[in-house]
């Protein structure tokens, strides 16, 4: 009965502070549920699109969980699971002449684009909510809630919009390399 009773109390100890630590979320904990994979290649694109480097790392994980190999049911690829007509349209505005959809598979290639549509989507519309949005749901979708004034439409991409907010957040935390802004260098 007294072993019964020491490992029952062992066990609620382990959970306990289980708990405690996922609850408290310190980096080092944070860090081994959110990688930063390709660290330099984010940094390099994120400087060179001016983006939020912290942002671009949480789109990835929210993405592909920093998985090059990722392929969704709908086709898309890679790190920013990027469609391959949306990555076409990317490499005939950038001057890419050689492009094919298999080289969203390359992590280089992938953020490259990714930050570039990114950047595109923020230009566009001078909000990283609606990018985020457009992102996720498509730029058509996005106008057309913009001319009927009717906000995000789609409960799936306000909540991604949400995540996203919030891994960039957790990001910038845990990695204090993606605290740099954008415009700082």
């Amino acid at each position: 009965m007294k072993y019964l009773l020491g490992v029952a109390l062992t066990a609620a100890a382990l959970l306990g502070g289980f708990a405690y630590v996922h609850g408290s979320q310190p980096a080092w904990w944070a860090r081994l549920w959110h990688p930063l994979r390709y660290e330099q290649i984010v940094l390099g694109h994120s400087a060179n699109y001016d983006l939020d480097p912290a942002l671009l790392a949480a789109v990835i994980y929210q993405e592909s969980h920093f998985r090059a190999d990722a392929r969704s049911s709908s086709g898309a690829i890679g790190l920013m699971q990027l469609m391959p007509a949306t990555a076409q349209g990317i490499a005939d505005h950038t001057g890419g002449t050689r492009y094919k959809p298999s080289d969203l598979y390359d992590p280089e290639i992938n953020v490259r684009y990714g930050a570039w549509y990114l950047r595109h989507l923020m230009n566009k519309y001078k909000s990283e909510k609606l990018a985020l949005a457009a992102y996720n749901a498509g730029q058509e979708n996005v106008d057309r809630w913009l001319a009927s004034g009717e906000g995000i439409a789609f409960p799936e991409t306000r909540a991604y919009v949400k995540h996203v907010e919030q891994l960039k957040k957790l990001y910038r935390r845990i990695y204090p390399v993606l605290r740099k802004s954008p415009k700082s260098g």
